[in-house]
């Protein structure tokens, strides 16, 4: 079905007898070339969603996956079918890579969030379009393919479901290439509707948040080497009764794992202790920001009234290092939140944090905002990066914001900051943990280029699992009565 405003041309005919050439590619990101290139960061994690479209083709069709951030993409092949994702800020470089396979031959398939986001943009660089997640519609593409008849768009919308789908293709990823190669998604989605994700449009048309059966997940689980993990998934506690069971099962493995979830989800109930007694040892938090009215605006409700001192205590209690993320630019934020923000971070022990230039994707409900203010400034995809102003603050000017962005990064990090924030734990152990690793993270920037030249990442692995190590027993079976005191005196409480 076309989409409206797209392209009505008619689908492009194929005729292939015998097992298919395939080619999966994910495009540099702009950033991943830009001044501000971090290698490490963009050699942690291996392209699973192309991984998982691969395991759909036939057993003799022939399959590569070529991930640009870690090696180079060789254009003078001549596959049958060309696969590329599209992320917002690799989006020129994979309609150039799209437009020389078509010129060649290929058949050129275009999907991802910013395909989902705006198709009639990607439209003329391909030919078959996936819209929302592939789990469903690329089985069929492939079948009508190989009859001959491939459509223009496939769409996600009913029947999405992670049952029984087939193994991911991990003997497509080169492992040496990536720090964190036993990375894993078990669920799909958000059951949040933040107006900044983009995520909302990328599901729209049918369920929103789903996840796999759990003898799935722990039979996937069970295919990786070694102990460490990292789940991918938007929200690992989303689901409770699905949550609480992958717990139980992990149980006995010896696993060490990180993740990401939400501020409610750690202080309701028991299970963020569950998931610290199966091996959670580090947790990508949500803060975003600590003024009321910017959570409201933005429909970040799970924040709102939430006391972020007690996600923080009850986290160190356990032994969880933090990722905490907050954005920086929203409607509220004046000049004064740059040094805020850092200050609570370092002052509660955050050990790593991640900051945002508020950027107003195309699809949500903060862009189509912006655009009917007149506040958007660019649709320069290449700058929609989150270091980048794209917009016009309500309150800040552009250069301020820019500016206050990047003395965040350099604040939190100095070592000052870090020794701070590392001695504010009760223990030794967990002070040296965190020091060691919110350093190695931003310190040993030449230390990990070599490695990454060498294709030794995976030598770092073993250190990795002895920083992630529980810090005590008896923190992991304490349950959260004393985070309850301190959260009754409302300290840091982001009200209504």
């Amino acid at each position: 079905m076309t989409e409206p405003g797209m392209s009505t041309a008619p689908p492009r005919s194929f005729a292939r007898t015998g097992p298919l050439s395939a080619k999966f590619i994910l495009p540099a990101l702009t950033e991943a070339t830009s001044p501000y290139w971090r290698p490490i960061k963009y050699s942690l994690f291996p392209p699973l969603g192309l991984a998982t479209l691969a395991a759909y083709l036939n057993p003799d069709d022939h399959a590569v996956i070529v991930d640009e951030h870690v090696e180079a993409l060789t254009l003078n092949d001549a596959p049958d079918l060309v696969v590329i994702q599209v992320y917002i800020t690799n989006a020129y470089r994979a309609y150039r890579i799209a437009d020389h396979y078509r010129s060649k031959g290929a058949f050129v398939c275009l999907g991802g969030l910013h395909v989902t986001s705006l198709p009639e943009e990607a439209a003329s660089h391909a030919d078959a379009l996936f819209l929302g997640p592939g789990e469903q519609t690329f089985p069929q593409f492939l079948k009508d393919l190989r009859g001959g008849k491939p459509e223009r768009v496939y769409t996600s919308a009913a029947g999405r479901t992670l049952e029984r789908i087939p193994p991911i293709r991990r003997d497509l990823i080169r492992r040496n290439y990536y720090l964190v190669p036993n990375s894993i998604v078990v669920t799909r989605g958000c059951p949040q509707h933040c107006d900044f994700c983009y995520k909302d449009a990328f599901f729209q048309g049918g369920r929103g948040f789903y996840t796999q059966r759990v003898d799935d997940a722990l039979a996937e689980i069970e295919r990786l080497p070694g102990r460490h993990l990292y789940f991918l998934d938007d929200h690992l506690l989303g689901d409770r009764r699905f949550a609480e069971s992958l717990f139980e099962g992990m149980k006995g493995m010896r696993r060490l794992f990180q993740g990401a979830t939400t501020v409610d989800s750690i202080l309701r109930g028991d299970l963020i202790e569950r998931a610290a007694e199966a091996g959670l040892r580090s947790i990508f938090v949500g803060f975003e920001t600590l003024t009321p009215e910017n959570l409201r605006r933005s429909n970040k409700r799970q924040n709102l009234g939430r006391d972020y001192k007690a996600v923080a205590d009850r986290l160190h209690s356990l032994g969880i290092m933090i990722n905490g993320s907050f954005v920086f630019g929203m409607d509220d934020d004046g000049e004064d939140v740059f040094r805020r923000t850092v200050d609570w971070a370092v002052d509660h022990g955050i050990t790593t944090a991640t900051f945002h230039i508020q950027t107003p994707y195309p699809g949500t409900q903060l862009h189509a905002r912006m655009v009917r203010e007149g506040r958007m400034l660019t649709r320069d995809w290449n700058l929609y990066d989150t270091r980048h102003v794209v917009y016009r603050p309500a309150q800040l000017k552009a250069e301020v914001l820019k500016a206050g962005y990047d003395w965040a990064y350099r604040e939190f990090y100095r070592w000052g900051s870090i020794a701070r924030a590392s001695l504010l734990h009760g223990t030794l152990k967990h002070q040296t943990k965190h020091f060691f690793y919110a350093s190695g993270w931003k310190k040993f920037e030449p230390l990990w280029d070599l490695l990454i030249r060498a294709r030794q990442l995976t030598r770092v692995t073993p250190l990795l699992e002895k920083v992630l190590s529980r810090v005590t027993c008896e923190n992991i079976l304490q349950r959260k009565d004393t985070v309850d005191a301190d959260s009754s005196q409302g300290l840091t409480q982001i009200s209504l």
